[in-house]
């Protein structure tokens, strides 16, 4: 409590905190432990889901550079030690409305989509994701359908799936 009203005096008279901290009730440090987890969950973390995933917390949450490597950092820590998805989809439904814990599933399918194909262990721990969240099926489905959308229309893809769908082409 007293650092939080320490970063918050800080940023008010527009000195940097000392260190920024995230504490595992921050919803960000949450939807960053889903995030890294759907990047890892199928083995191989590439360079797309890389740059993808640290696009996503700058853009997201209006971090900068270091603060989000500092999360994801941290996130990742705290995906390692959890047992199961229930302490971050908790997190994240008592800090957010409906609306943004729909922006969390799409986030998900952001990051599945970012080697440009959902693979089968993506879509199933976003699915257990979704429904922890209490986001129904059909709009798991819509934000899917928007994401893979905006991948195809992306343009070329990098990483592990570019080699198989230019032969898949050809």
């Amino acid at each position: 409590m007293f650092d939080a009203l320490k970063n918050f005096i800080a940023e008010v008279s527009g000195a940097e905190p000392a260190a920024r901290r995230f504490d595992e009730e921050d919803y960000r440090l949450a939807a960053v432990a889903l995030l890294v987890h759907i990047a890892n969950v199928d083995g191989n973390t590439d360079l797309a889901e890389r740059r993808r995933l640290m696009a996503i917390i700058e853009e997201r949450f209006g971090l900068d550079p270091k603060a989000a490597a500092e999360l994801i950092a941290t996130a990742e820590q705290s995906d390692r030690e959890a047992v199961d998805f229930y302490h971050f989809t908790s997190v994240l439904k008592r800090a957010l409305d409906d609306d943004g814990r729909q922006k969390i599933v799409e986030m998900l399918w952001d990051i599945a989509y970012a080697d440009g194909v959902a693979d089968e262990f993506e879509e199933n721990t976003i699915w257990r994701i979704a429904e922890l969240l209490g986001v129904s099926t059909r709009d798991r489905v819509l934000l899917r359908q928007r994401v893979a959308g905006r991948a195809t229309q992306a343009g070329p893809l990098e990483g592990p799936w570019a080699a198989a769908a230019a032969k898949g082409k050809a």
